[in-house]
């Protein structure tokens, strides 16, 4: 797993906001219900909102923290859980074997549950939804580039690559690549070789690789990251607010 019950998600830089939020399920168009966690700024007026795809372990504690981390900001997010149609049970803690019920779970149906948290958040008047994802949800973020259309961008932190290089050349939504330079499970070389990739398929993207840090270093906890965390904060967050005012025209 991605990260332990101990993790946190560092603090967003800038001025921070209250935020409300709460567990509710949803229902994909195959009829699966599954579990989130919404929370939107205090005043709940947010143009920006997030789809938080969570590492194999699916929606637990940090993930719960860092959509609260986004409404400070002052944007919606909506973090979701991959396993409604593998376990009935909502407990992810650390004794949860993902890794057997990841096996079980297709490009469609997470397509499908993401579709169904960004009509949420449409819903509640969000004009401009990105994913964000970890690991294993790193990838399944930016394949949303090339299976939703109403999804304004994708991002990902030190996803695999191979995971989604079938779809690049369907990619229409901007890429955010976020890599570490030491990760165990995504090499720095493979990391910019699904750079160049983006850029031999015209795929609109940014790319950025932390020297040094391992997978999983976008944490609270560890202090000989902080830089590398408060930067790839940044620019999260412009991305999200540079597509969000081109959504809008």
């Amino acid at each position: 797993m991605c990260y332990g019950d101990e993790a946190a998600p560092p603090e967003p830089p800038g001025p921070s906001g209250p935020a409300n939020g709460g567990e509710i399920r949803l229902v994909a168009s195959d009829g699966n219900v599954f579990l989130a966690y919404q929370t939107f700024p205090a005043d709940r007026a947010a143009a920006s909102g997030v789809v938080i795809l969570p590492d194999v372990r699916g929606l637990h504690g940090f993930y719960r923290a860092l959509a609260d981390r986004f409404a400070e900001a002052g944007i919606a997010a909506l973090a979701i859980d991959y396993y409604g149609r593998s376990t009935e049970d909502d407990e992810r803690g650390a004794g949860f074997d993902g890794f057997a019920h990841v096996q079980l779970l297709k490009p469609e149906h997470t397509a499908a549950d993401v579709r169904a948290a960004v009509d949420y958040l449409s819903a509640g008047g969000t004009r401009a939804i990105f994913t964000v994802g970890f690991c294993v949800g790193g990838a399944i973020s930016w394949s949303q580039s090339a299976v939703d259309r109403w999804v304004a961008g994708a991002i990902g932190f030190y996803g695999r690559p191979s995971e989604c290089r079938d779809l690049i050349p369907r990619m229409t939504a901007p890429l955010l690549v976020l890599a570490a330079g030491d990760d165990m499970l995504t090499p720095a070389d493979e990391a910019h070789k699904f750079d160049r990739e983006l850029s031999e398929h015209g795929v609109k993207h940014t790319f950025k690789l932390y020297d040094g840090a391992p997978h999983s270093f976008f944490d609270g906890g560890l202090a000989e990251h902080a830089d590398a965390c408060a930067d790839a904060w940044r620019r999260v967050l412009a991305f999200v607010r540079h597509h969000t005012e081109e959504w809008a025209a």
